[in-house]
């Protein structure tokens, strides 16, 4: 075998010879007859075929080799003997080596053992691989080095590419779902001179023909609801949204969110939609009973579960919504929260959430009418003006969804915005400003509106038993390397 020194100076060799033997070994054009597991399926003793693919193995026998060749859907036998091509020609297939792609016609066989095979008559070598691939039966053990090296990943672990086969077939459903509905699918800037739909941390960049600054969007909420005011009625999409945060197995600053806002309904109607198009991506990939997430057995297709915010933190956490200051304060340090002293009531309600209640939240369960201070885009409540019309969906631990009855009191919406603005800590969330031209656009009118917010790694992670974020996400965010 060698060692990768050994490897690449042969490789590199070969592609010398082949270039003064008049070969290009970065072949074009191969037209293909069909792909490997249609004609495995579909098997006829005797068929023409013609095939592409990466050679995955080689197997010497001297005027006889056999070679594994792997296409996108399947790998297959290919059976390759002397005698059969020139003398020249066969002295190519010597210097081929696992990595490198090449094109074959042939016929379709079995082997005495009943393996599918293709007799090859003729071949073209396509690409060849200068860098030995990873060990065939062990791949990428070192986990940062298979996040940072995906392609090599894809190719040593079927099972990693099916996680991100699963991914683009749920995005799929999800979209023929949506638009079997009526919805509309539509694109909102990425770079947008407020950021605004959220509160957190966005990144900043500047435009230098407007000579202004610029952020990625943290969120698409504001601009599509500025859609509903011109009168849109049901709208969807998936987006790519940036948050200049820590990484975490939840947490990518890169992340695809997908946003609907639907006219005239509520989050009681979000709340429906939101299970519906859960369990139907969940059908998509063939999931039928119970899955595992997060070490948790998850039944996504039994009835879901329903609390309120305030019932959750009573249960959990012992937590009574007229707790006084004081005493949260107390609750708050005996579980290690920082800085309670500078936090008000509501935002330690929500640390005593995220640490007491939220890791109690297994099967798929809503919670309900946040309080108003948590929520400056929800409409409140018109049986308690001091809860708002919102819920998130929680799935063993992880926050899924989250949707509103939307705020389309413009001022009311105003107000809320300012008083965010000077309660929030510009130094964590850089500087916070209110997106008074969204305003303006509810001066205008909004309908009453529903609108869901569905995390989709998250999802994916939840329908591939996914154990990290960076499992779902092709090319990761990670540090770079010195």
């Amino acid at each position: 075998m060698g060692t990768f020194e050994e490897i690449v100076e042969n490789n590199l060799k070969a592609v010398s010879e082949f270039k003064d033997q008049g070969i290009n070994p970065y072949g074009g054009k191969f037209a293909r007859t069909g792909s490997v597991k249609e004609y495995v399926e579909n098997y006829e003793e005797g068929k023409s075929v013609e095939l592409a693919g990466r050679i995955t193995a080689i197997r010497d026998h001297g005027k006889t080799k056999f070679f594994d060749l792997k296409d996108e859907t399947e790998k297959i036998q290919l059976y390759l003997k002397k005698g059969v091509y020139p003398e020249d020609k066969f002295e190519i297939i010597k210097k081929l080596s696992v990595g490198d792609f090449m094109g074959i016609k042939g016929e379709l066989l079995k082997t005495r053992t009943g393996e599918i095979t293709v007799k090859v008559t003729d071949f073209t070598l396509l690409s060849k691989a200068i860098r030995p691939l990873p060990e065939k039966w062990h791949g990428l053990k070192d986990i940062e080095a298979r996040y940072r090296q995906r392609y090599l990943d894809l190719i040593s672990n079927d099972d990693v590419k099916n996680v991100f086969v699963k991914r683009i077939t749920i995005i799929k459903a999800i979209r023929e779902y949506l638009d079997d509905l009526g919805c509309m699918e539509v694109e909102t800037p990425m770079m947008q001179s407020v950021p605004g739909g959220a509160l957190a941390r966005p990144f900043k960049t500047f435009h230098n023909a407007l000579d202004a600054d610029l952020y990625l969007r943290i969120a698409p909420e504001l601009f599509l609801k500025r859609l509903l005011v011109g009168g849109f009625e049901k709208i969807y999409e998936i987006n790519r949204n940036f948050r200049n945060e820590g990484l975490s197995k939840k947490h990518n600053p890169e992340f695809t969110m997908l946003e609907i806002y639907i006219a005239y309904d509520d989050y009681v109607g979000m709340m429906e939609l939101c299970e519906k198009i859960i369990k139907h991506a969940a059908g998509a990939i063939g999931v039928e009973g119970k899955l595992t997430f997060n070490s948790c057995e998850i039944d996504i297709f039994a009835e879901w579960e329903k609390i309120t915010y305030m019932d959750a933190l009573k249960k959990y956490a012992g937590i009574d919504e007229k707790c006084e200051l004081e005493d949260l304060q107390k609750k708050a340090k005996e579980l290690g929260i920082d800085d309670v002293s500078k936090k008000d009531k509501f935002i330690l309600f929500n640390d005593i959430f995220e640490d007491k209640v939220e890791p109690n939240l297994i099967q798929p369960t809503f919670v309900l009418d946040y309080p108003k201070a948590l929520c400056p885009l929800a409409k409140v409540s018109a049986k308690n003006p001091e809860i708002t019309e919102r819920f998130e969906l929680f799935v063993a631990g992880s926050e899924i969804a989250n949707a509103y009855s939307e705020l389309n009191d413009p001022v009311e919406q105003k107000e809320r915005f300012e008083r965010q603005v000077a309660s929030i800590d510009q130094k964590e969330f850089g500087e916070k400003k209110v997106d008074y031209d969204y305003v303006n656009a509810l001066e205008y009118g909004m309908p009453p509106a529903g609108g869901l917010g569905i995390g989709i790694d998250r999802l994916v992670m939840l329908l591939t038993s996914s154990e990290s974020i960076k499992d779902v996400i092709l090319f990761p965010q990670l540090r770079p390397q010195a």
